[in-house]
């Protein structure tokens, strides 16, 4: 009955436990117990404050919460957690009406500052989408009209050498377009929703990549084979995962001449996770691993903006689409790097 009682806990995505009187866990919900690495069964019964660093702190809490000397105490604390490592959290101390209870929330430190990342990650991409939206329309009206203005010029114009100046016109005109035509296409093409199987995507791009680098790059495939088809346009991830793994697979040139390269592709299902602000009971969570020199220093921070590349003659815009695509399944890219090791996690609800 309790654990009935207690159950929209679960979709919290703090840390809660419910304890009674005397600092007994009554209830954990599923965040609590991931962090510790123990089922509610087995915290049931168990002093909560022997799982923080300092039990005192907690201790003196519940003597207050009892007493009903504040309607709630805060303070910060460590948690040890799944490892025994140690969890810095903002800890939040109540009793819980009429029923002697006293519930106490954790949010740790780590996990404020990724849902910060997040949000200003959502907030940029929006952005970015808006600019780019309105920057492609301002640039294709006079383009057009510079393209159509060369080609009148070409044909009143008697020799081939001025004729040259005319086609390069042409040419950078038709380029842009181009660009242009690629800034455009997440917002074009309507959403075609149908099953997805993560590891068919991947398979395919993994075909395209080695038909472009048949030697000296080195593929791991670390496959979770429970993971579940789920509802998605698979035309858009392949995409997203095709512009992920291409970057790798260029920012690892030198390794694949040595032919010591190496990118891996692993996926897994995660479990009551919280990204983009909603709670999510089971999770893909995809990583594409590379061995290349990292994302340099300087754009580390805005790698997902458009224009903005790591490579020379790189467009910028292989990985603010990917970004957008995944978005639009409701998902997130985000990104780890240091030299010798960069990691590009992509996380997508399922069903």
């Amino acid at each position: 009955m309790q654990a009935e009682r207690f159950q929209a806990l679960d979709w919290m995505s703090t840390l809660v436990a419910v304890l009674d009187g005397e600092g007994a866990v009554r209830f954990a919900n599923a965040a609590l117990e991931n962090a510790l690495g123990l089922s509610r069964r087995t915290l049931e019964g168990v002093e909560f404050a022997s799982f923080f660093a300092q039990p005192a702190l907690l201790q003196m809490a519940l003597v207050s919460a009892r007493q009903q000397e504040a309607a709630g105490l805060r303070f910060e604390a460590s948690l040890r957690g799944l490892q025994h490592e140690l969890i810095p959290a903002h800890v939040n101390v109540a009793a819980m009406d009429g029923q002697g209870d006293i519930l106490v929330e954790l949010w740790p430190l780590e996990q404020h500052a990724r849902q910060d990342r997040e949000e200003r990650l959502r907030e940029q991409v929006q952005a970015n989408k808006e600019l780019i939206r309105n920057l492609a329309h301002e640039i294709k009206n006079p383009l057009g009209g510079i393209r159509g203005a060369a080609q009148l010029l070409e044909m009143e114009l008697g020799q081939r050498e001025l004729r040259e100046y005319t086609q390069v016109i042409i040419h950078e005109a038709d380029r842009l377009q181009a660009l242009v035509d690629r800034l455009l296409a997440p917002h074009r093409h309507p959403h075609q929703v149908g099953d997805v199987n993560i590891h068919e995507v991947c398979e395919r791009v993994l075909a395209l990549v080695l038909l472009e680098h048949p030697q000296g790059l080195h593929v791991e495939r670390d496959y979770d084979a429970s993971i579940p088809e789920f509802r998605g346009d698979r035309a858009q991830l392949i995409q997203a995962l095709l512009n992920i793994v291409q970057n790798a697979a260029q920012a690892l040139a030198e390794r694949i001449a040595a032919g010591d390269a190496c990118i891996t592709l692993r996926t897994r299902v995660l479990r009551q996770v919280t990204f983009g602000r909603k709670r999510y009971r089971l999770a893909l969570e995809l990583h594409v691993i590379d061995n290349g020199p990292g994302v340099p220093e300087a754009i580390k921070d805005r790698i997902f903006y458009p224009l903005v590349s790591g490579r020379e003659g790189g467009s910028g815009l292989g990985l603010t689409l990917a970004q957008t695509f995944v978005q639009q399944h409701d998902g997130l890219i985000e990104c780890e790097s240091e030299p010798g090791r960069t990691d590009f996690r992509i996380l997508l609800p399922l069903p």
